[in-house]
């Protein structure tokens, strides 16, 4: 029996979500005398237009590098918004654009003085950008949208919608389309192959014109067009999530491959990068040589750079037998030409505007690494100022984004925690049995504190869950132990919290989310009857992190789950988390209700009405 609690604190409070991991930890080395270290963390890169400036985005330090590439060297620094993500230049280069994620806005600043000229406003999670017809086109990855921002009134004029969690965008020469790529698969039935799409926008008229569709693809990253506009390459992984995890030792967990697509190709082809014992591991980059002689793509868990033969690509995506190729561990020998090792966790990649020069932005390294497209070798190393110390929180972040701790290098656990959150999936975890305790994939923002871990409750702390859990029945290889596996859950634990969009500035509720608060924190139905502790919102949602950390019966139980008891989710950011429910099955926070709560016993909410369910749901995006 649960112990009587009111919980007046938690009524009467506002949400207020400092980053409190970075604090503590710049606290701790205050204290210690010592500066925090600062690491730059490179995502984004472009080349100016005479290709003598380099312009790199470092999200650790909110800030856009002007490097100059003949001295190799720092030229100038410019302060933006914070966690930016994404570069775009405008045709001439006269303009540089900087997408802020965590401030919603795009930093206009000019190339020639490297001064800031407007902040301008964007959607939820501005990532990629891309100019075309007087407007930027950014795509939102909480949004889920695409902003249209009018560069001549500085408004953010229309959205389109985009796949979930759009994030990256390429245009076209001249701008009259732009293609948009989205890491978190559309909702769709249950237990069902991801879907994903390639959004094509008309710039002029700022409409969707095609969604190019990517059949069992769950996580599309940079896209790039060639300068002729008929050959397009989306860096994709393919996840195997319907099956047991106990083929891992049997190769392909993840298929890591590139979305083909264009008039050269005519309808979308999927062809694969990774080979027989060797993968390429959460590809990211894409970059297209100005001859279409050649492609290059970054793989942030292998810490390479593929250089493709983009005629023998196109080849074999023409081929008859092309649909079959997305599962031929051995078609990638016919058009990968080298695997050149670079810097760790390379993301965003650009070419000289010869395609002499390949810049790599090398995020856990500090780094650009520059490959001599000629020779196919790396000619130098630019050192971008990151700190000498290594804290835990960063050694652990460099093990969590590395693929070389499973076997054969096929995955790590950014492939399923995309940039350090979810993948949208819902996975089967042998070691309960085959087809047994299907699970969600759940986010890991402030998980520090919420044990026990995994949805039973079976592991008491993350140096189990990420441990010899982790090596037993993911990795089937060594797994992390002794100090890397403390370092690893340092850096879980330090992973902050993303802005809450649906919360007003000002902390203050809107009436709708108070009248959702007071159906979170009833106590009795609407006909006054009272309504059991064990069936209270606010009792196992309870506390900083709105779980109460046991396990609760309801009534979700399914034939394929061991136990009909589950481990109480935390429901921070929960707005952002889709699907829901152990197993994932509810695709939207309104069906954990409406389709899985028929006898009240996850809640009472059958006496709600349709209007006062949307309430609780507008309140529960706020937590």
């Amino acid at each position: 029996m649960f112990r009587r609690i009111r919980f007046s604190s938690l009524r009467n409070r506002r949400p207020v979500r400092p980053l409190l991991a970075l604090a503590l930890l710049a606290l701790g080395w205050a204290l210690a005398g010592q500066d925090v270290p600062r690491y730059p963390s490179p995502v984004d890169l472009a080349v100016s237009p005479d290709g003598q400036r380099l312009y790199v985005v470092c999200e650790g330090t909110d800030e856009l590098l002007a490097v100059d590439t003949a001295a190799q060297s720092i030229a100038g620094r410019v302060k933006v918004g914070r966690v930016p993500q994404g570069i775009a230049l405008s045709p001439g280069g006269q303009r540089i654009y900087v997408t802020n994620s965590w401030s919603d806005t795009v930093t206009e600043i000019d190339a020639a003085s490297l001064g800031v000229l407007r902040t301008l406003p964007a959607g939820f999670e501005p990532h990629g950008i891309a100019a075309g017809n007087g407007s930027l086109f950014v795509a939102n990855r909480i949004g889920s949208d695409v902003s249209a921002i009018d560069l001549s009134t500085a408004q953010d004029a229309r959205h389109l919608p985009a796949g979930r969690g759009a994030s990256y965008v390429a245009a076209s020469p001249g701008g009259q389309r732009v293609y948009v790529t989205h890491i978190y698969p559309n909702p769709g039935p249950f237990r069902s192959q991801p879907e994903s799409e390639i959004t094509e926008i008309d710039t002029e008229h700022q409409v969707v014109v095609s969604r190019t569709r990517l059949h069992n693809a769950a996580g599309i990253f940079h896209v790039a067009i060639s300068r002729d506009g008929r050959l397009g390459l989306a860096a994709q992984l393919r996840p195997k999530n319907l099956i047991p995890l106990a083929h891992v030792a049997h190769g392909w967990a993840f298929g890591d491959s590139l979305a083909v697509f264009g008039e050269d190709i005519g309808d979308a082809v999927q062809l694969p990068l990774d080979e027989l014992d060797r993968y390429f591991s959460l590809p990211f980059g894409v970059a297209i040589a100005p001859d279409k002689s050649k492609a290059y793509l970054s793989a942030s868990g292998s810490n390479e750079v593929a250089i493709l033969d983009l005629p023998r690509l196109v080849e074999a995506a023409r081929s008859p037998g092309r649909a079959a190729l997305a599962n031929d561990l051995s078609a990638s020998a016919a058009y990968v030409l080298a695997r050149i090792p670079v810097g760790r966790n390379p993301k965003g990649i650009a070419l000289s505007p010869d395609g002499g020069k390949l810049y790599v932005a090398n995020r856990l390294d500090d780094t650009v690494s520059v490959l001599d497209t000629a020779k196919g070798r790396i000619a130098a190393t630019i050192p971008l100022g990151g700190a000498a110390t290594l804290t835990a929180e960063r050694r652990g972040e460099r093990l969590f984004y590395s693929s070389r701790y499973a076997f054969q290098g096929q995955f790590g656990c950014a492939n399923c925690h995309l940039d350090a959150t979810i993948d949208g999936l819902s996975w089967d975890l042998e070691p309960d049995g085959f087809g047994v305790d299907i699970v969600d994939n759940r986010s890991l923002e402030q998980v520090g504190d919420t044990a026990p871990y995994k949805w039973n409750g079976s592991n008491p702390d993350l140096q189990t869950e990420c441990g010899p859990r982790t090596e037993r029945f993911f990795f089937r290889s060594q797994g992390f132990a002794g100090a890397d596996l403390e370092d690893l859950v340092s850096f879980i634990k330090s992973i902050p919290l993303r802005p809450n969009r649906f919360r007003q500035p000002d902390g203050e509720l809107t009436p709708a989310q108070e009248r959702g608060k007071a159906i979170f924190e009833r106590t009795t139905r609407k006909d006054g009857t009272e309504i059991s502790e064990l069936l209270q919102c606010f009792v196992c949602h309870a506390g900083k992190d709105y779980t109460n950390q046991q396990l609760a019966e309801v009534g979700t139980f399914k034939e394929t789950d061991r136990s009909p008891k589950v481990d109480v989710p935390q429901l921070i950011n929960v707005g952002n988390t889709a699907p829901y429910l152990h197993d994932g099955s509810a695709r939207t926070l309104e069906e954990i209700w409406t389709v899985f709560n028929p006898k009240d016993q996850h809640g009472v909410t059958n006496d709600l009405s349709k209007d006062e369910l949307n309430d609780l749901i507008e309140y529960l995006r706020t937590l």
